[in-house]
C-alpha cells in the first residue's frame, strides 16, 4: 500500500530519479529518444533541482519506504511537477497525489488550476475534467517538445 505525504529536502535525490525514468521509460511512446534526452539528460541531479520543490505544494508517494512519485503545485494553482516511476504507472499513484493537490487548491479557493501537460500526461487531465487551452512547443536543450497548456475551473 502506498503512503502519501509532503515533501521533505531529503526526497529531492528520490525524485529525480522517478523524474528520469518517468520521462526516458514512461513518456518513450509519445517522445523520440532525442526530446527525452533533451528534457531529462544523463546527468547527476542539477543543484537547483530541490528549488524546485520550494514554495509549492508537493506531495509524495512511498511505498515500503521506496518514493515512486510526486506532484508539485504552486500556491496560485498551477501544476508544476508531475511524475510517477514507470514501475508503478497505471495504479492509481497519480490520481491519489493530484487529489492532494486539488482538494488544497479548492481549501485555499482558487478559481482554477493550471498546467503544461505532456503529451504522456494529457490524457490523464483530461480524465480529471481538464481543458485543453492550447497544444505548444517548448525548447528544451535545443530540441522542441510538444506539450498542451491546460486547466481546471474550480467554481
Amino acid at each position: 500500500m502506498n503512503r502519501y505525504r509532503p515533501y521533505k529536502p531529503s526526497d529531492a535525490i528520490a525524485c529525480f530519479r522517478v523524474f528520469r525514468a518517468a520521462i526516458q521509460i514512461g513518456a518513450a511512446d509519445h517522445y523520440t529518444q532525442q526530446q527525452r534526452d533533451a528534457w531529462a539528460p544523463d546527468t547527476e541531479m542539477p543543484d537547483n533541482w530541490p528549488q524546485s520543490f520550494e514554495n509549492q505544494l508537493s506531495w509524495v508517494a512511498t511505498r515500503w519506504g521506496r518514493l515512486n512519485g510526486f506532484m508539485t503545485m504552486g500556491y496560485d494553482g498551477h501544476v508544476d511537477l508531475a511524475f510517477v516511476s514507470p514501475d508503478y504507472m497505471g495504479r492509481g499513484i497519480g490520481l491519489a497525489l493530484y487529489r492532494k493537490l486539488e482538494a488544497a487548491a479548492r481549501d485555499r479557493n482558487l478559481p482554477l488550476m493550471t498546467t503544461e501537460a505532456s503529451l504522456t500526461a494529457k490524457p490523464f487531465f483530461e480524465r480529471q475534467g481538464w481543458q485543453v487551452e492550447a497544444r505548444q512547443s517548448v525548447i528544451r536543450n535545443g530540441v522542441i517538445l510538444p506539450n498542451y497548456r491546460m486547466y481546471l475551473i474550480l467554481n
